[in-house]
């Protein structure tokens, strides 16, 4: 059976590694001239504990489990990862019962070494950071996703599959029947390719990880994704040893503006959440965010200077939801059959990645 997968992030590679160990010819395309340069390559490189989801939620399991595939997987590849521990912080007492069950809902998703803990704590870990609480996540790391890109693709290499860059995928067409004859044609993609000249690719099977443009090959009756830019901005000069994050907004909007650890030693804030109308690929910064930035970060780095802040980088995630309304899981639509779509794929779309691949690879060997 031949397959295509479309895009080459972190879920488009995963797909394709677990697609190829079990035994399928695949090719991958991707409209890029290198792996992962849309949502993989820009965003805060956390290994997630899967602490915040409902449980039985494919964001929790795909999550739990895909740390321990990415943790193996860095191990054996040596791609650049530490378990450098995140704190939650509560900046107030009336935080706390939210800390609380935060807790509670980790252990249910089956995430290790949760622990509350106290200023005293907190003085040790991180002196820069005051709260009356904090929720203690020794098993949150973070990854060198270009390294994690590479080695994916190495892996994918290795196996046989095979990489058409710059090569962007206008559409799919179902040719046979749902459950057709075996060996039969399935789809028809249709493609451009550097040239800017459109040629059409037959395929068994299609697995569309087009990230920010997968709701735009998935046919209409798919959900739409919104485009939620987040801004980074990194501190001058203050460097913290642990990942710190307020307690999570309603509905998860967002994870609130944190502070990640770079394995380069740098620590950045990010990232916001600015909801992009008309959709648009816009990755520059706004200076005049950092002050918004600043008083953010402030309710847990008394002090903070808005000039301590430059710009950093800025991502897009694909969400399923706006800014205020209810959360969405991921979501696989399969329509029609041997046509898999991967949508919403944000955080904790990369530490999920493996799980993830693994997870397509189900639906279609089914």
């Amino acid at each position: 059976m031949s397959l295509v997968v479309v895009g080459a992030g972190v879920a488009g590679l995963s797909s394709a590694l677990a697609l190829a160990r079990a035994g399928h010819p695949v090719t991958v395309l991707d409209a890029g001239d290198r792996a992962g340069q849309g949502v993989s390559s820009r965003n805060s490189q956390v290994i997630h504990a899967g602490l915040y989801y409902p449980s039985g939620s494919l964001k929790a399991r795909l999550c739990v489990e895909g740390r321990r595939l990415l943790l193996d997987f860095c191990q054996q590849h040596a791609v650049p990862h530490a378990l450098v521990g995140k704190l939650i912080v509560g900046s107030a007492p009336d935080e706390e019962p939210a800390l609380l069950r935060l807790l509670e809902q980790g252990r249910a998703n089956g995430v290790e070494g949760l622990e509350l803990v106290g200023p005293d704590f907190l003085r040790g870990r991180e002196p820069q950071v005051r709260a009356s609480a904090a929720l203690w996540s020794p098993g949150t790391g973070i990854v060198d996703v270009h390294a994690l890109l590479v080695a994916l693709e190495q892996q994918c290499r290795s196996l046989g599959v095979t990489f058409a860059f710059r090569h962007r995928v206008l559409g799919v067409l179902p040719l046979a029947p749902d459950g057709g004859e075996g060996g039969r044609w399935r789809f028809e993609l249709t493609v451009e390719g550097p040239d800017h000249h459109a040629f059409a690719l037959p395929a068994h099977a299609v697995v569309n990880a087009a990230g920010l443009h997968a709701d735009s090959l998935a046919g209409p009756a798919a959900p739409r994704q919104h485009w939620v830019k987040g801004s980074y901005f990194r501190l001058k000069q203050r460097r913290l040893r642990h990942l710190v994050y307020p307690v999570p907004p309603k509905h998860l909007a967002g994870l609130g503006v944190h502070v990640t650890v770079g394995l380069d030693g740098d620590t950045r804030l990010g990232p916001d959440v600015e909801l992009l109308q008309p959709r648009r690929e816009d990755y520059a910064v706004d200076e005049g965010r950092a002050s918004a930035f600043a008083a953010a970060a402030r309710r847990f780095l008394p002090g903070l200077a808005d000039e301590e802040l430059e710009p950093d980088q800025a991502g897009i995630r694909p969400k399923l939801s706006r800014p205020g309304e209810p959360w969405q899981d991921f979501t696989f639509v399969e329509s029609p059959r041997g046509f898999v779509s991967c949508l919403g794929l944000e955080s904790p779309g990369l530490t999920a990645c493996l799980a993830v691949g693994e997870y397509v690879a189900r639906l279609l060997e089914r």
